[in-house]
């Protein structure tokens, strides 16, 4: 019988987001359409300038679902997370994105004004909880606010989803961004819906900026049902347009295009890893005839 209880109170997120929990972020379709839907919601809120390729973190990246948003609209983007097994799923999926082994309460390791933006899904209510003795969620909070701080580019923005459990941990996070320099604030999407309910901290780096405004909420005025309803279908159709349907058999791989096996290819020339030249028979569909 699976457990009422939130994750966050279940186990210390490395050790909850184990080799059976990143697995399901590989097959479970409802938690990928789902986590692709938040990304996307996230980046639009960012505000990038259009056609203009930039430099993306994505806090808690998981195993790349959200990442693979950021890629796809063209950024390039560094994720961290404090699972080794969740990263694992990640490199196995073959992101593009590099990837570090962190912990986002003990600070974010990168250099001051490295990026144009920042991310974050349904990771931040992780600090609100005390793992050992010698943490204190209100100092993670601040030293996790305090880096992100430092490490984007003054008039950059970062949006974090999150699942508070209460008006406690949301004043508790809401607090600390604050201290850690941010001006903004909270928008709620569907804040009359049970499931479709989405809490997200839009954040602005620097000085105020009086141009800056919050985003619009999405479904102010919808009804429970249609607010659940909506989220859902707009998750399934951008799942879809990623991830067609396999051509062959049931069970059978998904057949990669020419183009799609030359970036994976290029991608590992960049990291460093050894790959094999490309050929007139690169990506090119096998026979099924075996002798």
């Amino acid at each position: 019988m699976a457990s009422s209880r939130r994750p966050e109170e279940q186990a210390p997120p490395d050790i909850f987001y184990n080799e059976t929990e990143a697995s399901k972020y590989l097959h479970n379709s409802r938690m990928i359409e789902i986590q692709a839907a938040m990304a996307e919601r996230a980046l639009e809120m960012l505000c990038l300038p259009a056609e203009q390729p930039c430099l993306l973190l994505d806090v808690g990246c998981g195993t790349g679902l959200s990442g693979e948003t950021l890629e796809e609209e063209g950024h390039t983007w560094i994720g961290c997370d404090i699972s080794a097994d969740m990263l694992r799923v990640a490199k196995v999926r073959e992101v593009e994105g590099d990837l570090l082994h962190q912990d986002m309460g003990a600070g974010l390791p990168f250099r001051q004004g490295a990026f144009d933006g920042a991310i974050s899904i349904s990771a931040l209510q992780w600090l609100c909880y005390s793992d050992k003795t010698c943490d204190d969620p209100r100092k993670r909070l601040t030293a996790f606010f305090q880096s992100l701080y430092k490490v984007l580019r003054r008039g950059a923005r970062a949006v974090l989803q999150f699942y508070p459990k209460d008006a406690t941990q949301l004043q508790l996070i809401t607090a600390a961004a604050m201290r850690g320099g941010f001006g903004g604030g909270l928008v709620v999407d569907y804040p009359h819906s049970t499931k479709a309910k989405k809490y997200f901290l839009v954040l602005l780096a620097g000085p105020p900026d009086p141009s800056f405004s919050l985003p619009q909420a999405k479904g102010m005025n919808d009804a429970m049902s249609t607010a659940g309803t909506e989220v859902s279908n707009v998750a399934r159709q951008n799942h879809a347009r990623r991830h067609p349907p396999s051509r062959g058999k049931a069970g059978h791989a998904i057949v990669k295009s020419r183009e799609w096996v030359q970036r994976k290819k290029e991608t590992q020339r960049k990291r460093g890893s050894e790959v094999r030249p490309d050929s007139k028979y690169t990506g090119r569909r096998r026979s099924k005839v075996r002798f």
